[in-house]
């Protein structure tokens, strides 16, 4: 017997290495099959990053609110409109499988791949922007919020590791050139 028999096959290629990488990193970080009290805040977490949570939200904030606010609840309805098409169109061309599990059927069902992460790069947006737009303390919420939804989305094995990282900075890219087009347009 050879003594490549008995080593562990390498990825060969820098691309193999890195998705080897990721997936030994992706599973130290999961959770879905621990049941327990951080399992159920990490779906807490991984659910409030949903459109369906952020959207009718900031509508309603956007019907109860001031002048401000309506404007902030805006750009911010329009950013997450944006970002799901940007996510959309390169989940559609990469069209990475999500990791094996039981967690997340929905997400499962309604969009199959994980590349990159939608909540990660939504809530990384909406971080960027409560910075620039303020108010302070929703800046400060999101800044702590959005790296738990992302991790969160890990850990319930619905993501890659780097589906998140990609995912965020995607947000803050688009975070930050949004910021220009906001003040540009309304000030």
């Amino acid at each position: 017997m050879s003594s490549d028999a008995r080593q562990p096959r390498q990825p060969r290629t820098r691309l193999g290495r890195w998705l080897e990488a990721d997936r030994i990193y992706t599973a130290r970080l999961r959770l879905s099959e621990k049941p327990g009290p951080l399992r159920r805040l990490a779906a807490f977490l991984a659910h409030s990053g949903d459109s369906w949570f952020w959207v009718p939200g900031l509508a309603i904030a956007w019907l109860v609110s001031g002048q401000a606010v309506k404007l902030l609840a805006a750009e911010l309805i329009a950013a997450i409109a944006l970002m799901a098409l940007v996510v959309f169109a390169i989940k559609r061309r990469v069209r990475r499988e999500r990791p094996k599990g039981e967690w997340g059927g929905l997400y499962r069902r309604a969009d199959p791949h994980s590349f990159p992460s939608g909540h990660a790069a939504r809530m990384a947006l909406l971080a960027v922007l409560a910075v620039g737009l303020g108010p302070a303390w929703f800046a400060l919420l999101l800044l702590v919020w959005a790296p738990l939804v992302a991790l969160a989305r890990v850990a319930l094995g619905v993501h890659f590791l780097s589906d998140v990282i990609v995912g965020a900075a995607l947000g803050i890219v688009l975070g930050l050139a949004l910021l220009v087009v906001f003040r540009l347009t309304f000030s």
